[in-house]
């Protein structure tokens, strides 16, 4: 036979495209439609029915950046349409490829309640099925037009990320308002060649089931009258049935459907619109579950459904229903769907206490899965966080994006630090946007790599990012998937069917331990500093507000401020979702992110400062209180007292320029650049700084990537470097102990102050960065002489260990990585940490010194400041300012000790007398990461420690009042079933933990 095969399926396209597709709705009359623009921010939905609006027509420009307009659109069922199926086409200007990404609207009747949204792909709303005729149609948009930021020519620099400077222009052109009438068969035959022909185009040319589908689609293009096509359609349908009804082959891999909206909470637009995006994309989704029975929706993130509750009453009651009936599926136990790179231990914890608490209490749904589609990473301490949630599965396919190696596995175990084991799984379709076009079908098929131990995957399946959800032809290609031969089977299930039969079916998964990295973003660790400077600090003032407002509740009746905590707990967890703390949205929302952070850091230090206020007492005696976990200058870790004198700092001139700082355990010195040439372990009698190098070394790079700015630096940042070697001034600080640096280069100029505090063996150096760079990368550099092969960072729960070399692939590619408070390097008995209050990218290299000694430098640089121009314009413009220290001699526990020193600086006040700790512990290898009271209100006070360097350890915890009971929890404070009760004696108790064990203790007070 002839080959024929290329002329069947270009005549299906063109077929497809311009004859049966326009006939899905075969008549139509306009709507008469009038619009009011909505001044300023959004008004209240019952404002927005009232208002009058002013009549507008089809090809009108419309909206503003960030504006929003409410059409009224109104008219008339024509009588000679009864017994049809009507719905009205509502275009407000789409573009189908930017579904999320552009304008959208939620549609309401006249009474207020909601219909469903619109979205570019997701334009129709039914009126009738079937209609009587001459029915009066009344609806009214909220209509968003929020401007396109990523556009066909992505990365461009642009004005409207900030209502502040995206000017007043129209938007968008008003393109339909019609009623129309659908015709439901010319519909499914769509549906029907859609598969078949996505299907026929991933089979083998040579395949027979590739022969069957081109000849039944031949002859159903031959049954289909061109010039009436709506009388014809049936009788096409009837060409497909035999190879749409042959099932597939039993080895088929099966895929469980999840209906899906990844909605990030902030990206290209703000946050408060993504409240409205919520809204939208639920109310489709309970329409859509109303309309087909067997469809499973998914939703992630418990400050989104708070939202729907909070603003959106008339949706979520629809969703409670929805929720109710099982379909509509609570997903993940987070608050957000947040980066796992960057939030301490704490704040991590919180997000799944915070998040499954949520769906406890509104729906009394437990989750077990984790559900993270979209972040940037996966930090090795998170399984043990997940296990202590009482969760047990993981979700992800961001790895996917990786740009250097494939990953092994779509079915793993994945180990944490502490040995904890999760059941994860990376969906092969590599999307979280689904749409069921036989392309993904088949590339999650043909990439599944467990074959022949495995059969199942997860697609989420659905309109994304900025929401919209699945369609309903999404639901109809399935239904044609969910049996068909040369498929994958597709069936709609929730994510705990899914993981307890993928569980079933693979009982020996293989195993991955530590950091899932991804070898892309690697930006998003430096990006928009002051953000992140904002997490970092209230994570640390939300441990002092706790820790000292349970101090004083328990000895002076203090009250507890559990509805404060509670919301600012859930405002700093909303800000670390992975677009908002990883740098990565427009201008609006950083800005409102500053502003945010500095209101709460007001509202902690005010309880921080009443607590403490409380302990102490009236009196003249100067009060430390020391807030971080181990004992600093003599005062007791969560107590307060006199300091203890400990020695002075001597400052000197250096020979050659410069100075010299000397407090008995270190000696530095500063040359005439500003550089510390020599930093010496006076007990150790080891310098710190390789030979022929200077530490402090500020070094610029250019940094343009090729991609995806504000998340991205390409390796080839390296090969060229700028050494910021000249000083405008070197002087002696007027307090003896520092020295002042002031640089100035490009538009920017750099304040250092470089400080040896007496009695500590640590050199602090306090940087402030006027910058105003345009796509430069700014990092501060610390040669070591020392070799060691791998170092350890600090991430949640515990540190980690990456390797300084790049023998494979797998370690050349992670060229920047997180920690968070240190990084620690070591020699048998000798280390140096560098600690830091507020940055997290950092790299470390090492090379052999090729003159004198043959020696190893060891390299650390910390990323300081970026200026990437999108998708903020204006990344970072303005002052900075940092806190480094060098530690030398520092063992890992010392390193733990200094990085929670600098971030939690002492408070002084004056008072009565010490206050004693609520808590202590006698081993400095276990930390309190949290005292608190329990969050249920029954005053019993909870104690989450952990192990820190990595060892096993045995520890009293001494508790400073009467314990009547102990119950060893889980992170939600509830008790844990299978967990032993530590040894107890009085308010004395033992515990024994692994390496980097995390314990909760709920203490009920006598």
């Amino acid at each position: 036979m002839h080959d024929d095969r290329t002329l069947i399926e270009a005549r299906l396209k063109r077929v497809l495209d311009e004859r049966i597709r326009p006939a899905v709705y075969p008549e139509s009359v306009p709507l008469e439609v009038a619009v009011w623009n909505a001044p300023g921010e959004p008004v209240p939905v019952e404002e927005g029915l009232a208002a009058e609006p002013e009549p507008i027509t089809v090809g009108s420009r419309w909206g503003a950046p960030w504006g929003t307009s409410w059409f009224r659109v109104t008219g008339t069922v024509p009588e000679a349409w009864a017994g049809k199926t009507v719905e009205a086409i509502l275009d407000l200007g789409f573009d189908e490829n930017m579904p999320g990404f552009q304008c959208e609207g939620l549609v309401y009747r006249p009474d207020g309640s909601p219909v469903k949204g619109l979205n570019p792909r997701n334009q129709w709303v039914r009126i009738g099925a079937p209609v009587a005729g001459g029915e009066e149609v009344r609806l009214h948009i909220e209509a968003a037009s929020n401007p396109v930021i990523l556009d066909y020519h992505p990365f461009l620099p642009t004005q409207l990320g900030d209502k502040e400077t995206a000017g007043s222009e129209p938007q968008y052109t008003l393109t339909r308002m019609d009623l129309a009438v659908f015709d439901e068969t010319v519909w499914q035959l769509v549906m029907d060649l859609e598969v078949l022909g996505e299907l026929m185009a991933e089979l083998p040319v040579d395949s027979a089931r590739r022969y069957d589908i081109l000849r039944a689609v031949d002859r159903a293009l031959d049954s289909v009258d061109l010039q009436d096509v709506n009388g014809t359609a049936g009788r096409a349908r009837e060409q497909l049935t035999g190879v749409l009804s042959a099932p597939a082959v039993p080895s088929a891999h099966r895929i469980s459907a999840v209906g899906h909206a990844h909605i990030d909470s902030a990206w290209l637009w703000p946050l408060r619109e993504t409240v409205r995006k919520v809204a939208r994309t639920t109310s489709n989704m309970t329409a859509l579950l109303e309309d087909e029975p067997e469809f499973v929706f998914a939703m992630s993130q418990a400050q989104q459904w708070a939202w729907v509750r909070d603003h959106r009453p008339e949706v979520w009651a629809r969703v409670k229903k929805a929720v109710a009936d099982g379909r509509f599926v609570p997903a993940g136990g987070m608050w957000v769907e947040s980066d796992t790179n960057m939030p301490g231990s704490e704040a991590m914890a919180r997000q799944f206490v915070h998040g499954k608490r949520f769906f406890l209490d509104e729906f009394g749904v437990e989750n077990e899965e984790a559900w993270l589609p979209d972040t940037f990473g996966f930090a090795a301490g998170l399984p043990q966080i997940i296990k202590a949630a009482g969760s047990k599965w993981l979700l992800t396919q961001k790895i996917s994006w990786s740009q250097t190696n494939k990953f092994p596995h779509h079915t793993f175990q994945w180990e944490g630090i502490d040995g904890t084991r999760i059941f994860t799984h990376f969906p092969p379709v590599d999307t979280y946007n689904c749409s069921m076009k036989g392309s993904e079908i088949a590339h999650a098929a043909k990439n599944f790599k467990d074959k022949g131990r495995a059969r199942h995957s997860l697609a989420p399946t659905g309109w994304g990012d900025g929401g919209g959800g699945t369609t309903r032809e999404m639901v109809a290609k399935a239904a044609r998937l969910r049996d068909l031969e040369g498929s994958a089977q597709v069936v709609w299930e929730t994510p705990r069917t899914f993981f307890e039969k993928a569980e079933a079916e693979y009982p020996e998964p293989p195993v991955w331990v530590g950091e899932l990295y991804l070898e892309l973003h690697r930006a998003t660790l430096t990006s928009q500093a002051k953000t992140k400077q904002g997490n970092r600090r209230s994570e640390h003032l939300l441990r002092e507000a706790e820790l000292w407002a349970a101090t004083a509740a328990v000895r002076t009746g203090f009250p507890y401020p559990y509805e404060e905590l509670d919301r600012i707990w859930k405002t700093v967890l909303l800000h670390q979702f992975h677009d908002i703390l990883p740098g990565s949205s427009i201008a609006w929302v950083h800005r409102e992110a500053r502003a945010t952070y500095e209101r709460l850091a007001g509202e902690l230090n005010a309880i921080i400062e009443g607590a403490q206020r409380a302990l102490a007492g009236e009196g003249g005696t100067e009060l430390v209180f020391n807030s971080a976990p181990h004992e600093r200058a003599g005062v007791i870790a969560g107590g307060a007292a006199v300091p203890a004198v400990t020695g002075h700092t001597r400052l000197a001139s250096r020979e050659d320029g410069g100075f010299v700082l000397d407090n008995g355990l270190l000696r530095i010195e500063i040359d005439a650049r500003g550089l510390v040439v020599s930093a010496y372990d006076l007990a150790a009698d080891r310098e710190t700084i390789a030979p022929g190098h200077a530490a402090n070394l500020l070094q610029l790079h250019p940094d343009f990537p090729n991609m995806w700015d504000a998340w991205d630096v390409d390796e080839f940042y390296r090969n060229t470097v700028t050494d910021l070697t000249q000083a405008e001034s070197v002087a002696a600080g007027a307090d003896g102990t520092s020295v002042q640096v002031v640089r100035a280069f490009g538009d920017s100029r750099v304040t250092q102050v470089l400080t040896l505090p007496a009695g500590e063996q640590r050199l602090v150096v306090d940087t402030e960065v006027d910058w105003h760079e345009t796509e430069k990368f700014l990092k501060l550099a610390f040669p070591l002489d020392l070799h060691a092969e791998r170092y350890a960072s600090e991430t949640q729960y515990g540190h980690a260990y990456r390797p300084t070399h790049t023998n494979t692939s797998w370690e050349a590619a992670k060229f920047e990585a997180c920690n968070h408070r240190f990084l620690h390097l070591e020699e048998p008995g000798w280390g140096v940490a560098v600690v830091n209050d507020s940055t997290y990218g950092h790299d470390v290299t090492r090379t052999v010194r090729t003159d004198g000694d043959g020696g190893t430098t060891t390299t650390v640089r910390v990323s300081l400041l970026r200026a990437p121009r999108f998708p903020d314009p204006e990344t970072d413009q303005g002052v900075h300012r940092f806190r480094h220290a060098l530690v030398p001699g520092a063992s890992i526990g010392d390193a733990v000790r200094e990085g929670w020193r600098i971030n939690l600086p002492e408070r002084r006040l004056t008072g009565a007398g010490e206050v004693a700790p609520l808590v202590t512990v006698d081993n400095d290898a276990v930390v309190v990461t949290a005292v608190k009271l329990a969050d249920d209100g029954s005053g019993d006070v909870v104690v989450r420690f952990h192990e820190a360097h990595g060892s096993r350890v045995r520890a009293t915890l001494t508790a400073g009042f009467e314990v009547a009971g102990l119950t060893v929890t889980d992170l939600l404070e509830r008790p844990l079933a299978d967990a032993a009760a530590p040894e107890r004696d009085g308010e004395r108790i033992t515990v024994r933990l692994r390496p980097f064990e995390l314990v909760t203790l709920r203490l009920r007070r006598a």
